[in-house]
């Protein structure tokens, strides 16, 4: 009757971007019989690969990758989409006997996923919104940290659709969304990967230079060419759109690399800081062989 009670154990893997979460993520499913389920708001679309660093089938490496390229970058996927879509190829996973290793960037989806924030279905305000676009990020950003100071820590802040959005939810409920962590239906192993501040800032300008150097900037002319506006791509994180104002001719290209590296530095920190206040989180270098350890341990608990 015990046994019949436990919960499935899944794998988290989270860490601020250019951590390693792609190979540390294909690394544990090599060696625990595991599948990976991205929790990327931006890999779930089409046509956006190098902008998103979206994983290579070469980096694979043969491991089964969920949740990548099921939608247009024309519509709009949601937290409560991927939390959908996710218990399903979850549950298949463990069907077939295997581990799901959830892996990615976008810690409101993963949230979303083990119940730790609740999504409610808001209908959108027009007349709320008419008055809110007229706003700069700054002011937008400022408005949500009086509504809901912790979804304002983990928000993109430059991102205006997202940030008009979670004030609508705000101001619909009149309050923060109710936490839940009580309805998480998995056993959780959420593993954290650290970076070295003082080499990140270059690793993150060398990755912004190669996705240039293969063809970033040609993926998003392809992408306007297949209607995707320049209203949408600034929606779309800080790649495509400062690719964008590049290509708008509202940036020259040394200008573009430079505001890109620091924004993306910015923006690590401040997934650092939303990650920190988890504390079931379990951290670790990228290389520490602990990790396994620990893996094996949550495995045969």
């Amino acid at each position: 009757m015990l046994e019949e009670l436990k919960k499935p154990k899944i794998v988290v893997v989270v860490g601020p971007t250019a951590s390693g979460k792609t190979g540390m993520a294909v690394e544990l499913a090599k060696r625990f019989n595991g599948e990976v389920v991205s929790a990327d708001s931006r890999q779930v679309y089409r046509g956006m690969d190098i902008g998103t660093a979206k994983v290579t089938t070469e980096e694979m490496q043969g491991i089964p990758h969920h949740l990548l390229d099921v939608a247009s970058p024309t519509e709009v996927y949601t937290a409560s989409d991927f939390a959908r879509d996710a218990k399903i190829v979850i549950n298949d996973i463990i069907s077939r006997g295997r581990l799901p290793i959830v892996a990615g960037g976008t810690f409101f989806y993963i949230d979303t996923l083990l119940g730790k924030v609740t999504v409610p279905e808001v209908p959108p305000d027009q007349v709320l919104r008419a008055t809110l676009e007229e706003k700069s990020a700054a002011d937008l950003l400022s408005i949500l940290e009086s509504l809901d100071p912790d979804r304002a820590a983990s928000i993109e802040p430059e991102n205006q659709r997202r940030l008009v959005r979670a004030i609508e939810i705000a101001t619909y409920l009149g309050k923060v969304p109710p936490q839940s962590p009580s309805d998480c239906p998995y056993d959780v192993l959420t593993i954290g990967l650290l970076i070295n501040i003082e080499t990140h800032g270059e690793i993150v300008k060398q990755r912004i230079i190669e996705r240039l150097n293969t063809g970033m900037a040609d993926e998003v002319r392809t992408l306007l060419e297949s209607g995707v506006t320049h209203e949408r791509l600034e929606s779309f994180g800080l790649e495509y759109r400062y690719l964008s104002r590049y290509l708008r001719g509202l940036l020259d290209y040394d200008s573009m690399v430079e505001e890109l590296s620091v924004k993306t530095r910015q923006f690590a920190k401040r997934q650092m800081t939303w990650l920190k206040r988890d504390k079931t989180i379990q951290w670790f270098l990228k290389d520490d062989p602990e990790i396994f350890d620990v893996m094996k341990r949550f495995l045969t608990n």
